[in-house]
């Protein structure tokens, strides 16, 4: 939820973003990830009816016994997804904010003309 907040707040909903949706949403650019989702959607299918182990065990496991095992033998990959994370989040914030050039701060001297 926190992540979706962040995302939120990092969009640029202005004329140009709106004007770029709406080319995107023309069939010529859906077309290729209709037809990749659907070779994944049948990939899914097949791994699915293909699997062949038993049956899943009614046990009920806890949050204690949950945090004990991502935080003792699986911490590698706990801190791992963490920093995965953090860097795509940091990705998304550089490259969805505004650029402006206005903020870019020039070496010349205060009483010398451009």
């Amino acid at each position: 939820m926190v992540l979706f907040v962040f995302v939120v707040m990092m969009l640029n909903l202005g004329k140009s973003v709106v004007e770029q949706e709406r080319k995107w949403l023309q069939p010529r650019f859906w077309i290729g990830p209709a037809i990749l989702s659907l070779v994944l959607l049948i990939v899914l299918v097949y791994a699915i009816s293909s699997v062949t182990h038993g049956e899943i065990s009614g046990e009920i496991i806890g949050a204690k016994e949950v945090g004990i095992s991502l935080f003792g033998p699986y911490i590698l990959a706990v801190e791992l997804a963490s920093v995965l994370l953090l860097s795509g989040l940091i990705v998304a914030y550089h490259i969805g904010r505004d650029q402006s050039h206005d903020d870019l701060v020039e070496n010349e001297k205060v009483g010398e003309p451009k």
